[in-house]
């Protein structure tokens, strides 16, 4: 505290502040510093989240559009099965192939297995479902922690350097805005680098999951109907 105190006085003697974001940020002690460093990188990795999960997103929706086509274009499920492969790198084909996997798996047992089918494929098909967007809702708690905590944490950079201003007054007997302006400045910018962090995660946040919502819907719905299909052939086989 000592050192701010110090640091606020000579800024006071030496003239003019500077106001630009650099200089403001040099001018700050270290725990405003601190601060605005975290803030700045929650922003950065926030961004880099924003824009992974929004491309991420787009391309698994026309993936989807895409495996629907085929998969609703009339040829045989054992043919798609073979085009997809063991190793599907989109959660709709995923989720398809583990339902093949289980119904090729039972296809050589009847009796007590063949009547459990149905089910076995509806609980292999929703364990792949929720395995896949487990791994789509990944660090999207970090955009729901800084949309929270980014403001409060400007917030107390903010507390800080009015601490620091007043301290400053009291130690020099300055109230000319020569003394009190480098504080005050510093507290505004932690405040904005806050918000700036905040508002993007908050935004991107609402509508990334809105649209992980949609997403899952549609493999619901696409795990539904194929699970209705292959009980119909179910029905049929026996």
């Amino acid at each position: 505290m000592e050192n701010a105190i110090t640091q606020t006085a000579t800024l006071a003697a030496a003239g003019p502040v500077h106001v630009s974001a650099w200089g403001l940020f040099l001018q700050a002690d270290i725990i405003v510093k601190t601060v605005m460093l975290l803030l700045i990188m929650a922003s950065l990795w926030s961004w880099g989240i924003i824009f992974d999960k929004i491309m991420r997103l787009r391309s698994l929706f026309k993936q989807a559009e895409d495996f629907e086509e085929r998969f609703w274009s009339g040829s045989s499920l054992e043919d798609l099965y073979e085009k997809v492969g063991q190793r599907p790198k989109e959660p709709m084909s995923a989720i398809f192939v583990a339902a093949m996997k289980e119904w090729k798996r039972s296809g050589t047992k009847g009796g007590a297995a063949a009547s459990t089918l149905g089910e076995r494929i509806d609980r292999v098909m929703k364990i792949s479902l929720e395995r896949e967007m487990d791994h789509l809702n990944r660090r999207m708690i970090f955009l729901a922690s800084t949309g929270s905590v980014a403001p409060f944490l400007g917030l107390f950079g903010t507390v800080w350097g009015i601490m620091n201003t007043f301290t400053a007054i009291g130690a020099t007997s300055d109230t000319s805005l020569a003394t009190v302006a480098p504080g005050i400045a510093e507290a505004l910018f932690a405040t904005a680098l806050g918000l700036v962090a905040a508002i993007p995660a908050v935004v991107a946040y609402n509508k990334i999951s809105s649209d992980l919502t949609r997403y899952a819907l549609r493999l619901e719905n696409f795990a539904g109907e194929f699970g209705a299909i292959l009980s119909r052939q179910l029905d049929l086989r026996t």
